[in-house]
Order: C-alpha cells, then sequence, then structure tokens
C-alpha cells in the first residue's frame, strides 16, 4: 500500500498491509489514496483505479476490499480514491471533492461506486476524460446516480446529473444503462438472490458465480439503453436472509449488466454495472467473483479468468452498518484502507 503523499515513516496501517503480504512504496503527491502495489498475478503490469464515493451503502470499506483482493490475489496495481473533506479524512458526506484523480491519466479499468456527487469542474473533467477515452468502467449499486448538480446547475458538468432532461437520465442512462428509477424491493426488509439471465449461462463474468445473495434490495429498473445485456437477473427474497423465499408477487429485474459507450471522441469503452453493493453483499463470495470477473472482461482478459478465481478476503472485512451517517469517522484514506483504528458510527 502506497500513499499518495510520502512519509517520514512507514505508519501503522502500512505495517499491517506488509504483513499481509502487500507492497509498500512511497509516492509523491497529495494525501489523496492509497495505492496497493500489485503482487504477481495475470493482472501484472495492469492499473486500477477505485473510487469510494458514495454516503450510504459503506463503499468506503467495500472498495479497499476489493482492490486489496485485486492486488494480492491477482496483480493489479490498485489505486483507492475517497471523498475528503478538508482535514483530509475520509467522508462520504462530503460530496463536491474526490482528490487524486489524475491517478486516471494512467488507468487501464476504473471501478466506481458513487452517490449524488457534485465535483468541481477540474475533477469532474478528469472522470470525464477517462470515460470519453475508450478505456473500460465496473459501476456499482448507485453509480447509476453518481452525480447531482443540484448547486452549480451552470456546470458545464450539470448535464450527468441523475435527473438531467438533456441528455435524458444523465450520467446514468448515457453511460452505465440507467438512472436512477425506485427501490423495487423493500429496502432493508427484502433481499437479492441473483439468478444467471437465460443464455448467460456460459459468459465469461459468470464464471464459477454461485449462490449469488445480498442484503441489498433489488432496484426497479425495468429497461436498459443502448446495447445493454442483463447479465444477473434479481429474485426479491421476502426477508434478510440467503434462505428466504421469493417475493411471488415480484418480477426479475436486472441487476447485473454488460454494454457499451461510445463517447465524443468516438471511441468504444466497455461497462459492466451491478445495482448490487451494499457492503453486506461483498460477504458473499459470488458476488466478490462476480466483481473481478467484470474487471477482467473489462479489460480484455476474459481467456484468463479461471473456472474459480481467487476472491478470498485479504484481512478483516467486517464493515459498518449501510446509512449515510454510519461511517468511521475521522481516519485518513491510508488508515482506512490499512485497517488502522476502529473508526466510530
Amino acid at each position: 500500500m502506497t500513499p499518495i503523499a510520502s512519509r517520514p515513516r512507514t505508519p501503522r496501517a502500512a505495517l499491517i498491509l506488509l504483513l499481509l503480504g502487500l507492497v509498500v512504496r512511497p509516492v509523491r503527491g497529495e494525501p489523496a489514496g492509497v495505492v496497493i502495489e500489485g503482487q504477481d498475478g495475470p493482472g501484472k503490469g495492469k492499473h486500477v483505479v477505485l473510487i469510494a464515493a458514495d454516503d450510504e451503502y459503506r463503499s468506503e470499506e467495500l472498495i479497499p476490499q476489493l482492490a486489496k483482493i485485486l492486488a494480492r490475489r491477482h496483480g493489479f496495481k490498485c489505486t483507492v480514491l475517497f471523498a475528503v473533506d478538508e482535514e483530509g479524512k475520509v467522508n462520504p458526506a462530503q460530496k463536491d471533492n474526490i482528490p487524486g484523480l489524475e491517478a486516471l491519466e494512467t488507468a487501464d479499468l476504473l471501478v466506481f461506486f458513487a452517490r449524488f456527487r457534485e465535483l468541481p469542474d477540474d475533477q469532474m473533467k478528469r472522470i470525464v476524460d477517462y470515460l470519453d477515452s475508450g478505456k473500460p468502467l465496473v459501476s456499482l449499486r448507485t453509480t447509476t446516480h453518481a452525480f447531482n448538480y443540484a448547486k452549480r446547475k451552470d456546470s458545464p458538468y450539470a448535464r450527468y446529473s441523475f435527473n438531467s432532461k438533456d441528455p435524458a437520465g444523465g450520467f446514468g442512462r448515457e453511460v452505465v444503462g440507467e438512472t436512477w428509477v425506485s427501490h423495487y424491493g423493500q429496502h432493508q426488509k427484502e433481499s437479492t438472490r441473483g439468478l444467471i439471465a437465460p443464455g448467460m449461462e456460459g459468459h465469461p463474468i459468470v464464471k464459477g458465480v454461485e449462490d449469488l445473495w445480498g442484503p441489498s434490495d433489488v432496484y426497479g429498473i425495468r429497461s436498459l439503453t443502448g446495447d445493454s445485456k442483463p447479465i444477473v437477473l434479481g429474485q426479491v427474497l421476502a426477508g434478510m436472509e440467503p434462505t428466504d423465499k421469493p417475493n411471488p408477487s415480484k418480477d426479475l429485474l436486472p441487476v447485473a449488466w454488460i454494454k457499451t459507450y461510445t463517447g465524443p471522441s468516438g471511441e468504444v469503452a466497455l461497462v459492466f454495472t451491478t445495482t448490487m453493493g451494499h457492503a453486506g453483499d461483498f460477504k458473499n463470495e459470488g458476488f466478490r467473483r462476480l466483481l473481478v470477473n467484470a474487471c477482467f472482461w473489462c479489460l480484455g482478459m476474459e481467456d484468463q479468468i479461471p473456472a474459480r478465481a481467487d476472491v478470498e478476503l485479504v484481512g478483516k472485512y467486517d464493515p459498518n452498518p449501510i446509512g449515510t451517517k454510519s461511517y468511521r469517522q475521522g481516519l485518513t484514506p491510508e488508515q482506512l484502507v490499512g485497517g488502522d483504528g476502529d473508526g466510530g458510527k
């Protein structure tokens, strides 16, 4: 793990990741995020940037664990960026600041988990430039409604707001396949069983994906834009346990799909989107494998997806409950990734 700012000594969080076998090296720059150097594996030489900027589903805990798995188990270099406040602490409620986005200039893949951000133009430009480059995108849960320019409606990037009229649905509908629609399963009362969509059983992304379940609720998405193809359908369960029975009154709706996005440059990017992404979902081995496989597929590495990709958790993964005020407070990006301190609620 590498703090994006250089430091005079190796901090406790870095020592923790050294014990986990994750490589530490100093990198100069703003103390905005964390770099986890990849070990040996098919991802060696590839750079994945992962952004955690959602204030409800504990992306600030899920995303670092995904980065550790990609680095430790598969060899990718991973840069993890967060919503950060003026004190340099991870603060999901800080909707106008994701420092360190210059890392996208060397990224091979962006993994994006955001909700209702209103970024300054210089930061937003880096994301838009990446998307227009034709490089791939993996988006999670609330990234369908990643942006909401409620205050700065005169921004050239206000068009990406989830409720934009031009283009309709903004970033969500134009880039990832749909914007915010509704909860379909009852939030925190009905969970999701993932079923492979008919005809997609042999797709590389679902290779080795079994018993897919999560405490997230199914979103009310009934149509997808462009050339979207559902990969996984969400079955609404009448409870919050994987053994609960399906709600017979509710349909199967898409919870994961693939598509392409063509920006103004004319370059075509591969996109994988899932509306699962509750931090509790990531405790499910099937969901972890779905995300890892999607990263390989987006990078054109589908022939290197094993029968059962290694998705064993790296270190402790015990995320705080979901909710807009239940994040671990007072932690720097390095402390959060390294597990230094218990944080608060």
